[in-house]
């Protein structure tokens, strides 16, 4: 098949799953074209049937705001019309699945057909989607989109409620290469414990409870705290650090394209969110053999399995997460089963699994 994807490039889940799954694709022997303003930061395996097609959006002083959407709608016309492809897949509703169908409108008139998928990741729908100003356009675009998945039955749940759409909607769960999480335990020799997090450094992701949590634990066992990530919140979770006096156990490792290198070291991983449509970094953390403390927000406990692959707690308690990791510290027994079963989770989510749901789907609306 010949796939178009479109992504943000940025650091974030809807980046990463889309450009590992256009590599994955390729890899296969299907032709994929990525579309994006600059080459996303997961793109780094070349192969003979992978392209990347880069559009720019000059800045005009007529303008405020730069039109990414014209641009981008061009961009997929030109690439469709001269590279033949059969499908589109667009990931992130906002602006992608209105552009899409832009584009594809564009392609009817040239009586070129191209159907489009439209992949929902969670902040598009649970965040930046309830702005009532976005509302009739998304509804539009996904209602007419030719299939529509979403990568949790929570996000589908949320989808549902909040736009009331008509399109069905195919669970198609976020995915790991499991065989690329080899865990390398001599990295951390040292009898501490490793406690680690990655994420954008948003308010919903509630990094001063990590922090408030590994505050509690330091003063019972000797540990440290790997952050990272980059974010709105980078500078305030700094300062909470210094105001706790407990920089020398706290490192701040900045943005990481592979977060591999921290789960490598880590023994917990610890994801307080508000909400997770998902939670890709937790299924990372599993595929490593990491054992995960969370919320039990959104669509975590589909990927974290409590008592099995970690345990989940209600948002905001920092005592119960607290109380958890040192339970694990205390008994090895528990925390050597909770590796066993982080890695035998996550292999329910590797890419043999996810791949050919994609790809079957591909197949059903080129058919049709």
């Amino acid at each position: 098949m010949n796939i178009g994807m479109v992504c943000f490039p940025t650091y974030g889940g809807s980046g990463v799953v889309a450009t590992e799954l256009g590599m994955a694709l390729a890899q296969k022997g299907h032709k994929v074209h990525f579309m994006s303003y600059s080459q996303p930061f997961r793109l780094n395996r070349l192969y003979d049937n992978l392209f990347f097609h880069e559009f720019n959006v000059n800045d005009y002083p007529l303008f405020d705001y730069q039109p990414y959407e014209s641009v981008l709608a061009s961009k997929i016309v030109d690439v469709a019309v001269y590279e033949h492809l059969d499908v589109l897949h667009v990931h992130y509703a906002i602006p992608h699945a209105s552009v899409a169908y832009t584009a594809q409108q564009i392609l009817k008139s040239k009586k070129i057909k191209l159907p489009y998928i439209t992949t929902l990741h969670g902040t598009d729908i649970t965040l930046v989607g309830r702005d009532p100003a976005f509302e009739p356009v998304i509804r539009f675009s996904l209602n007419q989109s030719n299939a529509i998945t979403a990568v949790s039955e929570s996000l589908k749940k949320d989808t549902l409620k909040t736009f009331k759409i008509d399109n069905a909607i195919q669970v198609i769960p976020n995915f790991i290469t499991l065989s690329e999480f080899l865990p390398q335990p001599q990295l951390n020799k040292s009898k501490e414990l490793v406690i680690a997090h990655i994420s954008n450094f948003r308010k919903v992701k509630r990094i001063e409870d990590v922090i408030h949590v590994f505050n509690r634990v330091k003063d019972q066992i000797p540990c440290r705290l790997i952050l990272a990530g980059d974010g709105p919140e980078k500078s305030v979770m700094e300062r909470l650090v210094r105001d706790l006096n407990i920089q020398s156990q706290v490192h701040f490792v900045g943005m990481v394209a592979d977060p591999k290198s921290v789960l490598q070291a880590a023994d917990i991983f610890l994801l307080p969110s508000e909400t997770e449509s998902f939670g890709l970094s937790a299924l990372e953390a599993l595929a490593m053999g990491v054992p995960v403390i969370s919320s039990n927000s959104g669509g975590l406990p589909e990927v974290n399995k409590h008592g099995i692959s970690g345990w989940l707690y209600n948002v905001g308690d920092i005592e119960g997460m607290a109380s958890g990791i040192l339970t694990l510290w205390e008994s090895p027994k528990t925390l050597t089963a909770f590796k066993t079963g982080a890695k035998q989770t996550a292999a329910q989510y590797d890419i043999s699994v996810v791949l050919p749901q994609y790809e079957a789907l591909y197949k059903q609306i080129i058919s049709k």
